[in-house]
């Protein structure tokens, strides 16, 4: 299926049911009066989100959704049937904004969390509601509200832990699928990522975390070059960034420290929130050379960058430094989420990088 993250949609409440004229004829009854009912109001237009969604390509297909209409009241005071509200399912950390206003009306987090975003038309009174001492024969009854009309913008933006950063090829699809059961396409030429990879890194019993993958970066990618840095809402919501930079690159005029350099004005450039997130060095691709070479060549990066936080030297295609990485990973989110203990908060100091660095 193809990974969609933007749509549009067109969500129509109910309108309310018109009130009912009508009369008692009874026997025995000489003067009955009024007895029309009011009319039922329309049905609501919701948004749900839902665990099994992984995208908004539903929205191509179908754009327009309709909240069922108020029934008509009846005779002897009965109120006319309530229109069926509609649930619309969405993917899990949906934002929803208004086209014509671009309010936000909601971000859907959690499984099951409802977003009302039409509201259904109140039904209108029956001739009853109008009786009074000098009107006892009252003819008028409410025609019933119209229900809310809404263009909407959706966006989605994946929910995840911790984001992979760097260049196509910088290898963040080899890491993802070292560490979990996620099966990203991996291949020997750039941007073979497409669209968001999620994995589930399992580090001990009960401990474990969301990872999300990322289309690589390139300079000018805030101007549209490569695959542009539309996809980078979806690191948004993580905590902690893995800036993955490849040592050992192909191209020999390749420079790690320039484009370590250059994806960090690419973050700027998209949102200042994101580049201030905290963002560790991952140091790819040791098996490629000789050890010694290769901690002297990540010790060099290192410190051209002037990098002062948390980094790892690592193999993604053989394993090797990964288990400490995602060790460090889970203490540092395991702290974020008792900041009462004593432990380093998060975000904050644990592992941000520096103002002057990368």
């Amino acid at each position: 299926m193809k990974f969609v993250d933007e749509a549009r949609a067109r969500v129509q409440a109910g309108n309310g049911g018109r009130g009912s004229t009508s009369f008692r004829r009874e026997k025995f009854v000489p003067f009955g009066g009024p007895d029309g009912g009011d009319g039922g109001s329309g049905g609501s237009v919701f948004l749900r989100a839902a665990s099994g969604i992984n995208t908004l390509a539903d929205f191509r297909i179908e754009r327009t959704f309709k909240a069922g209409h108020g029934e008509p009241g009846g005779s002897n005071d009965c109120t006319g049937r309530g229109g069926a509200d509609l649930y619309v399912p969405v993917p899990i950390g949906t934002v929803i904004r208004d086209i014509d206003t671009q309010e936000v009306l909601g971000d859907l987090t959690r499984h099951g969390e409802e977003l009302l975003v039409a509201r259904g038309g109140k039904g209108g009174w029956g001739n009853q509601r109008f009786k009074s001492s000098t009107n006892r024969s009252p003819r008028q009854f409410g025609p019933g509200l119209p229900g809310e009309k809404r263009s909407l913008e959706l966006e989605l933006k994946v929910i995840a832990d911790v984001g992979l950063l760097g260049l196509p090829n910088a290898g963040k699809s080899t890491l993802i699928r070292a560490v979990s059961a996620a099966r990203p396409r991996v291949a020997d030429y750039p941007f073979t990522t497409l669209h968001p990879n999620l994995g589930v890194v399992a580090v001990g019993t009960h401990r474990s975390f969301v990872m999300a993958d990322i289309p690589g970066l390139i300079e000018g990618a805030a101007e549209g070059a490569g695959l542009g840095i539309r996809f980078l809402r979806h690191l948004q919501r993580t905590g902690l960034l893995l800036h993955l930079i490849d040592i050992a690159p192909i191209d020999p005029h390749a420079d790690p420290v320039r484009d370590a350099r250059a994806i960090a004005r690419e973050l700027k450039k998209f949102s200042k929130e994101l580049a201030a997130k905290p963002r560790w060095l991952v140091l790819n691709k040791r098996d490629l050379l000789p050890p010694e070479e290769a901690e002297k060549r990540a010790r060099a990066i290192v410190r051209a960058l002037r990098y002062r936080g948390p980094h790892f030297l690592i193999s993604g295609a053989t394993g090797e430094g990964t288990k400490p990485l995602c060790e460090a990973v889970m203490t540092l989110l395991e702290e974020r989420d008792r900041p009462e203990r004593g432990h380093a908060s998060y975000p904050g100091d644990a592992g941000a990088a520096p103002r002057d660095a990368v």
